[in-house]
């Protein structure tokens, strides 16, 4: 069970003033050690309550948000020891809410402090990771693609984390989905005369080994009226894993594996996408590819990385799909 955003709406409805904290059972029906909370200034808290033997626990070094233990009074209870995770980045808002749900589920199961240092570590990569560099324009389009693959094409096919497992682009497989018997291979293009891709490699467009390789072909067109950018590709999917605690949590740990960063949110909003269309192919022995078998005498000695592009106009027989809503059995 996931925190509900009602409990939110109703605690910002009762603003608190001064150094007031408005707090309430987060998950009553699961934990009631668990407080979601509101200060005056609209952070967002939650609040663990202690027993007289358990542990403190603080932690000041962390990004996104701060952990101390000190003495609250809750209306109704007396006064007593909380530990208070606060939430300082309104754009981790979701995963915030995924590590209290994950913390009321494990808080009756064992020691509090314990259980908060584990779900923390597992959820620190969000926000601890250093920050690297803005993606190249390539790069947040080759993200843009695939994401948009998983969101619309797999996710409503399967369970949630089971998609998510099957990309393997971040992680430098061979190609960007992959599960037993299939693969696919996803590729995007601005240009609006053909259908041109680049292919890196003469493994990328060769089947899996006793299996069944796909090309899924995205064409954008870049336009300022456009609504389709990164950052609202990347909320929306969070919203439609948000009950699922361990899909998110692999999912934000991807996005730290390509290095996005929700700071950079701003200037990637910048580049906006229409979508043109979207053609998801099936890779025969007549599609356009430069593969080990294409040298009868295997790859010429000498030869590095073999980098070539291809044009699908004319290709129409090999497209098996225009529309995530055609039945496509992956």
């Amino acid at each position: 069970m996931i925190f509900n955003d009602e409990i939110w709406r109703i605690l910002e409805s009762e603003q608190p003033i001064g150094e007031r904290i408005n707090a309430r059972l987060a998950l009553p029906s699961v934990s009631k050690k668990l407080y979601a909370a509101l200060d005056s200034n609209k952070n967002r808290h939650l609040l663990i309550s202690l027993d007289k033997i358990e542990d403190e626990h603080w932690d000041l070094q962390s990004k996104g948000f701060s952990i101390v233990t000190r003495d609250l009074v809750v209306k109704g209870f007396e006064p007593k020891k909380y530990i208070d995770i606060t939430c300082h980045d309104n754009a981790g808002r979701i995963i915030f809410d995924a590590i209290g749900s994950e913390i009321a589920e494990k808080l009756d199961k064992g020691n509090s402090k314990e259980i908060i240092v584990n779900v923390i570590s597992k959820w620190r990569n969000f926000w601890g990771r250093p920050l690297r560099d803005l993606l190249s324009y390539n790069e947040l389009m080759g993200v843009f693609a695939e994401l948009w693959f998983l969101s619309h094409w797999l996710l409503p096919k399967m369970d949630k984390l089971e998609a998510i497992n099957r990309w393997r682009g971040p992680f430098l497989s061979r190609h960007d989905f992959e599960w037993n018997g299939k693969s696919i291979e996803v590729k995007a293009t601005t240009n609006n005369q053909s259908r041109i891709h680049k292919i890196h490699g003469i493994e990328q467009l060769a089947p899996p080994k006793d299996g069944q390789l796909f090309l899924f072909s995205l064409r954008l067109r870049e336009e300022e009226g456009a609504e389709n950018t990164l950052p609202n590709l990347i909320a929306s999917f969070r919203e439609k894993l948000k009950d699922d605690i361990d899909a998110l949590s692999k999912f934000e740990n991807i996005l730290v594996v390509i290095g996005y960063s929700s700071i950079h949110e701003e200037e990637y909003s910048k580049v906006k996408f229409r979508i043109v269309d979207e053609k998801l192919y099936d890779v025969t022995k007549d599609f356009p590819r430069i593969i080990s078998e294409s040298f009868s005498e295997g790859v010429p000695l000498g030869v590095g990385v073999i980098e070539y592009t291809i044009n699908l106009d004319g290709y129409s027989n090999l497209c098996i799909s225009t529309s995530p809503n055609e039945y496509i059995k992956f």
